[in-house]
């Protein structure tokens, strides 16, 4: 059996094979003696009954995650009302900053300027300064809502971090792409349109998957400023039960929707590393 494995590998391969499969040995052996170690060291801990009547009381659990289940539907409809509005500023900016008009140079300034002040406010401030200052102003409902201003301090913030990335996608495509599409005639606008930004937009996919996660996660911090998203809800649950068990169902109701998402985007850059490979 072993002779029919190795007939037709070479000495390489076969060397890699071997140190393969050692790796995943070593990997597999060390793993399960970190997860021993936790399970039973951790309850060990002086403190661990209070602890797991705090954080990890199935009874508190059973009652409150259908709620917060329900109150995360939220959370996943300000995420998809902000997505498509990020991508389609950031990527305006992006264009905006890369213009080589002279005549549109000041574009190139209020670009960024734009990404400067997004990027280097924290996401909580601007969701603070815009959430409660605009209603401040006393506008008539429904445009003093929460929901409105709050996913727009979502939309400017990520915009300038998207556009960062389509921007670097947008350079990274070689200068000879747009020589040649300018001597088979094409103008600055279909050259970007036709030849640069298909391959600048593959190119950032996975980064671009990686800033959309990170914003479902932020969507949490809306809480602050008034929507009873699940965060909110699980502060709710806290203050009415004395107990923090329902922010480890949110929590768990998070990875269960980032963590595929972040296998999907990492599946996405190996395959493209692959291909540049």
């Amino acid at each position: 059996m072993t002779h029919n494995k190795t007939a037709g590998k070479t000495r390489r391969q076969i060397y890699e094979d071997r140190l393969r499969r050692r790796a995943l040995l070593i990997a597999g052996s060390s793993s399960v003696a970190v997860f021993l170690a936790i399970v039973l060291l951790v309850p060990m801990a002086p403190g661990w009954d209070r602890v797991k009547v705090s954080f990890f009381n199935w009874e508190v659990f059973v009652k409150t995650f259908p709620k917060l289940l329900e109150a995360f539907k939220l959370d996943v409809a300000i995420f998809l009302w902000c997505a498509p509005a990020i991508t389609v500023l950031g990527l305006l900016i992006a264009l905006a900053r890369d213009t080589r008009n002279p005549a549109l140079f000041p574009l190139r300034i209020l670009g960024a300027a734009y990404t400067d002040i997004f990027r280097g406010v924290p996401v909580v401030l601007t969701v603070y300064l815009i959430g409660f200052g605009i209603p401040g102003l006393g506008l008539p409902r429904p445009w003093n809502s929460p929901y409105i201003w709050g996913s727009l301090a979502l939309i400017l913030t990520y915009a300038a971090y998207v556009a960062e990335i389509f921007r670097s996608g947008i350079e990274s495509v070689h200068s000879s792409q747009r020589a040649a599409a300018q001597s088979l005639g094409l103008s600055d606008a279909d050259t970007m349109r036709f030849v640069i930004l298909p391959q600048a937009i593959r190119r950032v996919i996975p980064s671009q998957m990686n800033m959309f996660i990170a914003l479902q996660k932020d969507v949490a911090l809306l809480s602050f400023i008034g929507p009873v998203e699940i965060f909110r809800q699980a502060g709710v649950f806290k203050s009415l039960l004395a107990n923090f068990t329902p922010y480890v169902g949110a929590a768990m109701i998070f990875l269960a929707v980032t963590i595929p998402a972040t296998r999907y985007a990492d599946y996405l850059i190996a395959k493209q590393n692959r291909e540049r490979s």
